[in-house]
């Protein structure tokens, strides 16, 4: 299960998940017969969207509550709301490489969010919303060569991206099928029914 975290490498054929197969590492990651079924499954999912938004648990439930609270399918409304995360709208655009090193450049100050500076990675986006990386910041290099890998990746359809200007716009909110993560949202919200 790919969960994207080391940026470019999960896209090319060199990605240690592909190249493993099924098996888990070590000695003895051949044994079979152990099936994951129930709250086991419900588990690996809820895990697996934390680990690939970068989302600690208490953050994660928060998440959940309002997703909860929203009308529509609770599911999506999570999966929305993750989205809409500032650094996760950094990656999406192309500004770096990974979720974790958009996140770090949010944190340290190199985003504006409609010409003012955000640097809190949690911050939800709005339709309409333009996202720049600072004026200063646009010769980094990784920057630079994070936005010519993302050229040949594609840009979500919910964002617009300005490649030259380094900057980004939020033209609708992003519905599900936007979303091209393989996630069972509907596993995590029978957990949390519990």
């Amino acid at each position: 299960m790919k969960l994207f975290l080391k940026g470019d490498r999960c896209f090319k054929e060199k990605c240690a998940i592909e190249r493993r197969g099924e098996n888990p590492p070590g000695q003895h990651g051949a044994r079979r017969g152990r099936r994951i079924v129930g709250y086991g499954l419900q588990l690996r999912e809820k895990q697996k969207v934390k680990r690939i938004y970068g989302v600690l648990e208490r953050q994660f439930r928060l998440y959940f509550a309002e997703a909860d609270r929203q009308k529509g399918i609770t599911g999506h409304n999570l999966l929305v709301a993750l989205e809409r995360r500032l650094d996760n709208v950094v990656f999406s655009l192309g500004f770096a490489a990974s979720r974790a090193q958009a996140r770090q450049i949010v944190r340290h100050g190199h985003v504006l969010v409609d010409g003012k500076k955000a640097s809190i990675p949690s911050l939800q986006v709005r339709a309409g919303q333009t996202v720049a990386i600072k004026e200063g910041s646009r010769s980094n290099l990784q920057i630079r060569a994070s936005v010519e890998t993302a050229r040949g990746r594609g840009v979500p359809g919910w964002l617009e991206l300005d490649a030259e200007n380094c900057t980004g716009k939020v033209v609708a909110l992003p519905t599900r099928e936007d979303i091209k993560i393989p996630v069972q949202e509907q596993l995590i919200v029978e957990l949390y029914s519990r």
